[in-house]
C-alpha cells in the first residue's frame, strides 16, 4: 500500500479563467442581492454633463417583470464576454491600433537598438531612471488623469527595463503604478478630484495644499518600494516574481545582445525623433485639445507607418508587421473585453445601487474618524464594480456626500477618501483595463503581480485612512 503523502498542486488561474469565475460570482449575486436603483438627473461639472444619482430616490425594483427578468443566467453569463467587449471597443481597438503600429515599429529594431545604446550610456545609473521616471507619470496622474495613455509605452519600458538589468513587473510598476498613485494623490485631475468635488458641490479645491503634500508623500512611497524591488532583482534575478516568464520575454523583447556593438543608424534617430515628437504632439493635444484614444490611436497609426517607409518595407511587409503587432497585442484587448464583461452583468442585474445604498446607510452615526475609514474601505469594495474614476464619483458623492453633513465630516474628506479607495483599489483589481493591458503583454498573470503589489498596498492604506482622518479633522 502506497503511503506517501498525497500532494495538492494549486496554482492560480489564468486571467481569462479568474475574469470569468468574477462574471459567474457577480451573476450568482443577482439572484440573492435585491435589485434597485436610484433616480438619475444629468448634471454640469466643469462644463461636461454628467449624470449623477438623486440622493434618497432609492428603491428596489421586481427581479422579474414585464419588462423582463433580471436575475443573469447561463446565457446571460455566455453572453457577458462579448456584450464587455462591444462597451470596451473604444478601449480594444485602441489598444490593437496601438498594437499593430508597434509592431512595424519594433520591427524596424530602431527602439531595440535606442534602448541598447540607452542602458549602455546609463551603465551604472539605471536606478535613477525610476524616480525620474514616476515623479513625471505621477504627476500625470494627479493633474491631468494619465492613465490610458501609458498602454503603448509598455512595449518600450519592459525591453529598457531588461537592459537595465531589471525584470518585467519594474516597467509595470514604473508605469502602472506612477500613474495610478497620481489618481490617489491626486490634486486637481479632472477625472477624479475635480469632478467628485462638482458633484459633491465643493468649491474651489480647499484642500488643495493637503492634496499636495498628499501626492508627495504617495509618489516618494512608490518611488522608494520601485527601488528597492529593482534593486533586490538586480543582485539576484532568481527573486523576481517573474524569473521564469522573463526568460522567454527577454528573447521577445530584445532582439540585440548586449555583447554586440550597437549600431544607431541616421534611420533609427529618424523614427526615434518621429517618436519623441508624437509623444510631445500627445501630451499637447490631451492638455490643450483635450484628446483621447482616437486621436492618440491615429497618431501611433501614422507613426508606425512612417516608420515603416523611413526603413522602406513595401506595403505588404508594412501590413504583415501590422497584423503581427495586433497578435501580440491580443490578448491585452481581449482581457479589457472580458472584465467590462463582469460590469455589464452587475449592471444588467442592478445590484450595483442596491450595494451602494446599503454601504450608505451602514456609514451613518459614525465618528468622524471611524467614518473616513470605512468610507474608505466602501470606495475599495465599490471600486471593483466601478473601477472608472468618474463613474464611480458620480455614482457616490450625491449620496455619501449629504451622509458627510449628518455626521459633521466635511464633504472635502468625503471626496477625499473617495480618491484614496478607487486609485489603491485600481492597483488591485481585476476589473482594471490598464493594468490588464500592461501585465497581457509582459505575460505575467494576475496572481504574480499581486505577489508584488500586495507588500506595498497595505503601506499605502494605512497613510490614506491616516491622510483621509486628517482631511476630516482640519475641515475646509
Amino acid at each position: 500500500m502506497q503511503t506517501g503523502k498525497l500532494k495538492m498542486k494549486w496554482s492560480l488561474p489564468h486571467s481569462y479563467t479568474l475574469i470569468f469565475l468574477i462574471i459567474i460570482a457577480i451573476a450568482g449575486l443577482t439572484w440573492v442581492v435585491p435589485s434597485g436603483e436610484f433616480d438619475r438627473q444629468e448634471v454640469i461639472v466643469d462644463g461636461s454633463v454628467k449624470t449623477a444619482i438623486i440622493p434618497g430616490t432609492y428603491h428596489s425594483v421586481p427581479k422579474v417583470s414585464e419588462q423582463g427578468d433580471l436575475r443573469q443566467g447561463l446565457s446571460q453569463i455566455a453572453s457577458a464576454p462579448m456584450e464587455g467587449i462591444i462597451n470596451a471597443a473604444d478601449v480594444v481597438a485602441f489598444v490593437l491600433i496601438v498594437g499593430g503600429a508597434f509592431g512595424i515599429i519594433l520591427q524596424t529594431g530602431a527602439i531595440d537598438r535606442a534602448l541598447m545604446a540607452l542602458a549602455g550610456r546609463l551603465k551604472h545609473k539605471g536606478i535613477l531612471l525610476i524616480p525620474i521616471a514616476m515623479v513625471i507619470f505621477s504627476l500625470g496622474g494627479s493633474t491631468f488623469g494619465m492613465s490610458e495613455e501609458i498602454i503603448p509605452l509598455y512595449a518600450i519600458f519592459i525591453p529598457l527595463m531588461f537592459a537595465l538589468g531589471f525584470d518585467s513587473i519594474t516597467a509595470i510598476l514604473i508605469l502602472f503604478l506612477g500613474t495610478q498613485i497620481g489618481y490617489v494623490g491626486s490634486t486637481v485631475n479632472p477625472f477624479s478630484v475635480l469632478i467628485a468635488q462638482g458633484v459633491a458641490g465643493v468649491q474651489g479645491n480647499p484642500q488643495l495644499w493637503l492634496r499636495f503634500i498628499e501626492w508627495i508623500v504617495f509618489t516618494a512611497i512608490s518611488i522608494g518600494f520601485t527601488m528597492w524591488y529593482a534593486q533586490r532583482v538586480k543582485k539576484n534575478p532568481e527573486k523576481s516574481a517573474v524569473f521564469q516568464n522573463d526568460i522567454l520575454n527577454r528573447q521577445r523583447f530584445i532582439k540585440e545582445s548586449s555583447g554586440v556593438e550597437v549600431n544607431f543608424t541616421n534611420r533609427d534617430k529618424l523614427i526615434i525623433g518621429g517618436f519623441i515628437v508624437t509623444l510631445g504632439i500627445i501630451v499637447w493635444g490631451i492638455l490643450a485639445k483635450g484628446w483621447y484614444m482616437t486621436e492618440i490611436g491615429a497618431l501611433f497609426f501614422a507613426l508606425g507607418i512612417f516608420s515603416g517607409i523611413v526603413t522602406k518595407m513595401n506595403q505588404k511587409e508594412i501590413a504583415e508587421n501590422f497584423v503581427k503587432g495586433c497578435g501580440e497585442f491580443i490578448y491585452a484587448a481581449v482581457i479589457i473585453g472580458l472584465a467590462r464583461g463582469i460590469l455589464v452583468v452587475a449592471e444588467n442585474g442592478m445590484i450595483i445601487d442596491t450595494i451602494l445604498n446599503a454601504l450608505a446607510t451602514l456609514l451613518e452615526g459614525l465618528p468622524n474618524y471611524l467614518f473616513t475609514t470605512i468610507m474608505l474601505i466602501v470606495h475599495n469594495i465599490i471600486t471593483f464594480l466601478v473601477p472608472s474614476s468618474s463613474g464611480e464619483a458620480a455614482l457616490t458623492m450625491p449620496v455619501l456626500a449629504p451622509l458627510g453633513d449628518l455626521v459633521g465630516v466635511n464633504r472635502e474628506a468625503v471626496v477625499t477618501a473617495y480618491q484614496f479607495g478607487n486609485g489603491l483599489t485600481n492597483l488591485i483589481s481585476p476589473t482594471g483595463g490598464v493594468l490588464l493591458a500592461g501585465l497581457a503583454i509582459a505575460r505575467i498573470n494576475f496572481g504574480q503581480w499581486l505577489k508584488v503589489i500586495l507588500k506595498l498596498f497595505p503601506i499605502l492604506w494605512v497613510v490614506a485612512a491616516i491622510f483621509a482622518a486628517i482631511s476630516a479633522a482640519v475641515g475646509m
